[in-house]
């Protein structure tokens, strides 16, 4: 159980892992919403918190991607995957300028997420991001 291995870390986990119940508990969920209670179940169990608002927003505007196994996925260790990230989301979606403090993000991400975690979903990558460059205003406006 998710929860039990998150007890110590306080009431955000608890309500957090309480409302995913809830939500599972609808029974007609759409794909979309499945994926999205996937990668809220994930940032949990790394014992990470999220903005619901924030983090639906970010995982509708990668659209059909999520679905794709390949594409769900960031790979910090290829240069090619990172300068994607870099140019298409950071600077292209959010309008950042380029510089050495984008890639320092984009590794401490990486690090946060685990570097043993073969799996690093865009979604909550790219959530991870805009929360560690303060960039949520773009996201929610």
């Amino acid at each position: 159980d998710v929860y039990k291995r998150q007890r110590g870390l306080g009431d955000v986990y608890k309500r957090q892992y309480l409302n995913l119940k809830k939500i599972k508990k609808i029974e007609k969920m759409s794909k979309f919403d499945e994926k999205i209670s996937f990668y809220k179940e994930n940032m949990v169990s790394m014992g990470l918190p999220y903005e619901d608002e924030l983090f639906d927003k970010i995982t509708k505007g990668l659209g059909p991607s999520i679905f794709k196994r390949d594409a769900a996925s960031v790979s910090i260790s290829d240069e090619k995957e990172v300068f994607t990230v870099k140019h298409n989301f950071l600077i292209n979606k959010l309008g950042l300028e380029d510089g050495e403090y984008l890639d320092e993000a984009i590794i401490k991400v990486g690090v946060l997420m685990g570097k043993t975690n073969r799996v690093k979903y865009r979604a909550i990558f790219y959530y991870l991001l805009v929360k560690e460059l303060g960039q949520e205003s773009k996201i929610l406006s």
